[in-house]
């Protein structure tokens, strides 16, 4: 595959883990990880410019979770 080609193929699939986040879905790679969404609780923070202390609101964020096999395998590499 000539490298342009590669790099719709891997766009396209991005794509599609951004779309499927995006719509509330998680998305698992056997042997390769899980992208999910976490929810991150509202807490207190200082504004230090201020000196003011503001509610950073609730939010979901987007985290990915290397499988047991992906990190054997980047465990086990040998570093050059």
């Amino acid at each position: 595959m000539e490298k342009r080609e590669v790099s719709v193929v891997v766009e396209s699939f991005m794509s599609e883990i951004k779309d499927s986040l995006a719509g509330g879905d998680n998305v698992y790679l056997r042997g390769f990880g899980s992208f999910v969404i976490k929810q991150r609780a509202e807490k207190l923070a200082r504004n230090i410019s201020k000196n003011t202390t503001i509610i950073v609101p609730q939010r979901s964020v987007p985290v990915f979770k290397a499988s047991k096999e992906f990190k054997d395998i980047v465990k086990n590499t040998s570093k050059k």
